[in-house]
């Protein structure tokens, strides 16, 4: 089998590692190897926590909710329950941005839930 030169593909390529971790420390932003392992490295922790910040926004919308929901008499499973009881279809993103920024009409949406 032939020999394969691959030098200005093979600099492009640790060049490219290289620019993508520049700001680590030590030697993560110096020599390939071991900025490869920290890219690597870094891109699982990306992907990984792209799904966890979805999980914690979730959790924060629940907790609005409910402290909103208590202030109107009622607790946060039971308002769910009559939301969809209702057929009032909003999501928990909605509900919690409205429980902060417009407490009243929160209150009304709550009132229709509960009168249904």
């Amino acid at each position: 089998m032939a020999r394969v030169k691959s030098g200005p593909y093979g600099h492009r390529r640790h060049k490219k590692v290289l620019k993508y971790t520049k700001g680590q420390h030590a030697s993560k932003h110096l020599l390939f190897r071991r900025a490869n392992e920290a890219m690597l490295k870094s891109m699982w922790y990306s992907s990984r926590d792209r799904r966890v910040r979805r999980r914690d926004l979730r959790k924060l919308w629940i907790v609005r909710i409910n402290a909103a929901a208590r202030l109107n008499g009622v607790s946060y499973s039971r308002l769910i329950a009559a939301l969809k009881k209702a057929n009032i279809i909003i999501n928990r993103k909605m509900l919690a941005d409205m429980a902060v920024r417009d407490p009243q009409s929160f209150a009304v949406v709550v009132a229709q839930a509960l009168a249904a």
